[in-house]
């Protein structure tokens, strides 16, 4: 229902609209004619738990942990802590996330002023109907599509268009929900409503799943996936092999099956992955980078093409005064300082109706000097005259505009110095004039009272006092952040609604390598165009909304792995699409919800951050997925072994101990080192290289050891001992080898490995189900473990030196 804040008899201006009545309104939402909100929400809360806990990878774990809790030894369901923490760092992380993305949208307007009854009301915009009169003025946002019935302003459509100059709104011109009233103020009525506006039409097809494009996170899902389609039937059949064919009891068979299955899962590697994606998202929240999806953080890293929104991304989206100049084109401060009192004057007289361009010259003069005593009257911009202007009380009348509109033919004398100003600088005219009519057009000849003050004027009464240049507002850390992205080989476009040539100008001052080369996207058809379009040029300008998606996937087509920034709502399709899309905060919230990246600050001077973020996790999370891959490998093998030659050597708790010393512990130590290197090739190819060795190395020391010690009758818990100490070697000297060169913190890491194995099968043999070694056992043991420490680092070596194309292969090539 409608909610009135209040009532008040509609201004002056427009009282002689009525707007709907009680009845239509009424009628309106019986029909369902209202302007409900369709924008592109945030995922809920129990979306985000169901996505983290319904999986693959829980739900094999949870039903390993059942058929251990039926044996009673609940100390072997200790690998259900790894699917705890790792279930519980992501949906924190992501709750988080959410939850402050959504706070960004409260600060959104959430009334507007309608006519109805003839009386003005203000209603939430989600209340407003079909047909509804609303009013407008400077600084409010148009909360639904429609047409202008009165009034005049000037709009800035930039989250829609992306093209920064304010659009003339007048009569039967249409308005856009999320545009806002840069200045004046007009009455229009709602043609559409909810999903038909033309933004919501832009977030409807921005609705679809978004691929996933982390390359880590898809190769874990894979493993996981074959593994399971593996471990099912190699566990069952290992369970009949034992139990039916071996006769062992119940408890040992099912042990035994569920370690073997454990083992193949690489629960460990799914942990870590959460884990340095949390400490990443942690570290760059204190950076103020918001980050809702966490695998994001590694596709950046891997990002070899950056396209920028020009406004609200290089520039700031505000207006600020780079030069004036007096008529002769002088910059000296005597010279400019009657053209500086003049602005003084008008800002401070129109300063209640002040644009965009307005503020930039509130900020640069000094307006305090004036007070409502010395303004006579006032001559409020409009877009229709594209001047302002006012009378002092001492007489004088001021004038600042377009050259065009207030010097008419005379502004080609001039040309020099309007042409002395940057390219891309909206040139102001300043000048002294007779005065105004009563609808506030210039007096173009001087009366008998203003003889003396035309002495020096021109012979149409109006006296140049000279030029002050506005431009936009570049990012102070833009062209730093532009040669960071140089420097490290990643290239970047700018796309944008505005003019090319004044966004390859932009771009061309914050240093975008070959900014030049810009191409008017209004020109373009057909996708081979687009394609053609994104191989030659740098800067794009006059881009809709689906040209933008379409460039960033023809760049996608070509192998690039592209990243998008933006904060408008023509900006949703490119986010959506991108491999990694970054959304400024002061946005729209359409274009926030759909990015996995927020700068809560709006400066994306923080992508750099990002980058190195992610660059740091994920080479270091490469080196040590290695140890837990090994594990998975060795494993697999070694239960298809056991299957022939059962049983299998090892409890779930056993491999507890493995799991902590040569895999947990020092991966994830590792993985906190500072590592800034450029991440190449393919994820699983980088951890193949390393682990294959060394499983290798594993399954043939512990099926020598479990085939010598049954010919030998060594009992079964002096053999599993024997491959433990066997498979613990070779994790140390894996560690050791992924570690070189040592520095400290490798070091300790080293030592603490080889410390926990030392006291876990000294003080913990009993918890560990341990058997007690024989001398000879033990020199067999140290023989077996030598030997297998030698192979190991000749297959590593031998790995590294003819499988380079291995480590180089790309997964992520389109």
């Amino acid at each position: 229902m409608v909610t009135t804040a209040h009532t008040q008899n509609v201004s002056s201006a427009f009282d002689a609209y009525e707007g709907l009545s009680s009845a239509q309104v009424t009628t309106c939402i019986q029909q369902g004619l209202c302007n409900t909100n369709s924008d592109i929400k945030t995922k809920s809360i129990s979306q985000i738990v169901a996505t983290h806990a319904l999986t693959l990878f829980n739900v094999v774990n949870i039903v390993l942990a059942i058929l251990v809790l039926t044996t009673g030894q609940f100390r072997n369901i200790l690998f259900m802590v790894i699917v705890f923490l790792n279930l519980v760092i992501g949906i924190s992380q992501e709750i988080r996330a959410k939850l402050l993305v959504d706070k960004l949208s409260i600060v959104s307007a959430k009334k507007v002023r309608v006519i109805r009854d003839h009386m003005q009301q203000s209603i939430h915009i989600n209340d407003i109907v079909l047909g509804d009169y609303v009013l407008l003025s400077r600084g409010e946002q148009a909360p639904a599509d429609g047409s202008v019935i009165a009034g005049a302003a000037s709009m800035d459509e930039s989250l829609l268009t992306g093209e920064s100059n304010p659009i003339e709104k007048t009569t039967g011109a249409p308005i856009y929900s999320g545009s806002f009233v840069d200045s004046g103020s007009m009455l229009y009525k709602v043609e559409h409503v909810a999903g038909d506006c033309y933004a919501a039409k832009i977030n409807n097809a921005a609705k679809y799943v978004k691929p996933l494009s982390s390359e880590i996170v898809i190769t874990i899902k894979t493993i996981i996936s074959y593994s399971t389609m593996v471990l099912i039937p190699l566990g069952i059949l290992l369970f009949i092999r034992m139990f039916c064919i071996d006769h062992q009891s119940y408890n040992d068979a099912i042990l035994q099956a569920v370690a073997a299955t454990v083992g193949m899962i690489p629960q460990g590697l799914v942990l870590l992955t959460s884990t340095i994606f949390a400490i990443a998202t942690t570290k760059l929240a204190y950076k103020h980078v918001l980050v809702q999806q966490s695998y994001c953080v590694e596709t950046l890293a891997r990002v070899d093409v950056v396209c920028l929104d020009k406004t609200g991304t290089i520039t700031t989206g505000h207006m600020r005064v780079t030069r004036v100049i007096d008529a002769t084109g002088s910059d000296d401060e005597a010279h400019t300082r009657p053209l500086c009192h003049a602005v003084s004057a008008i800002s401070f007289a129109t300063r209640d109706a002040a644009n965009e361009t307005a503020r930039a010259l509130i900020d640069f003069v000094d307006i305090a000097s004036f007070s409502s005593a010395d303004i006579a009257r006032s001559i409020p911009f409009s877009s229709r005259t594209k001047y302002s202007g006012c009378i002092t009380t001492d007489g004088h009348a001021y004038v600042m505009g377009a050259p065009q509109f207030v010097l008419g033919a005379r502004a080609d004398n001039y040309n020099s110095a309007i042409e002395s100003f940057a390219a891309m600088t909206r040139v102001l005219v300043v000048a002294e004039c007779a005065g105004f009519d009563d609808h506030g057009h210039i007096l173009h000849a001087c009366d008998d009272a203003r003889d003396g003050a035309c002495n020096h004027a021109s012979e149409d009464g109006v006296r140049v006092l000279g030029f002050v240049g506005i431009a936009e507002e570049i990012r102070e850390s833009a062209p730093s952040t532009i040669a960071y992205f140089k420097q490290e080989g990643v290239d970047v476009r700018v796309i944008s609604g505005d003019d090319p040539r004044s966004v390859s100008q932009i771009a061309q001052t914050v240093g975008v390598v070959d900014a030049d080369k810009y191409i008017d996207c209004s020109s373009l058809e057909g996708d081979d165009a687009i394609a053609h379009a994104a191989l030659q040029y740098h800067v794009f300008g006059r881009v809709t909304p689906q040209i933008k998606q379409r460039l960033v996937t023809a760049l996608q087509h070509q192998g690039h792995i592209v990243a998008m920034t933006g904060d408008g709502v023509n900006d949703i399709l490119a986010l959506k699409e991108a491999d990694c899309s970054i959304a400024m905060a002061q946005g729209s919230a359409a274009a926030r919800n759909v990015s996995e990246l927020v700068l809560a600050d709006n400066d994306f001077s923080h992508i750099p951050d990002i980058v190195v973020e992610g660059r740091r996790s994920i080479n270091n999370l490469q080196r040590s997925a290695a140890l837990f891959l090994t594990k998975t490998v060795y494993s697999g093998l070694l239960a298809l072994i056991c299957l022939l030659c059962p049983p299998y050597p090892f409890i779930p708790i056993q491999m507890s101990l493995i799991n902590v010393a040569a895999i947990g512990l020092p991966s994830f130590l590792l993985a906190l080192e500072v590592n800034r290197a450029r991440v190449e090739g393919s994820f699983l190819a980088h951890v193949l290289v390393r682990s294959i060795p060394a499983s290798i190395v594993i399954v043939a020391q512990l099926v020598f050891t479990m085939l010598y010690g049954r010919a030998c009758a060594f009992p079964d818990s002096s053999i599993s001992t024997l491959c433990m100490i066997e498979m613990s070697c070779v994790g140390i000297a894996l560690i050791y080898r992924i570690s070189t060169p040592l520095n400290m913190l490798r070091s300790c890491v080293l030592f603490f490995s080889i410390a926990i194995v030392i006291i876990g099968y000294t003080c913990l043999s009993d918890f560990l189900r341990m058997g007690a070694l024989t001398s000879s056992m033990m020199m067999l043991c140290a023989a077996i473990s030598f030997v297998g420490v030698v192979f190991f680092f000749v297959f590593y070596a031998y790995a590294e030196k003819h499988y380079p194309l291995l480590a180089a292969l790309s997964l992520k090539k389109r």
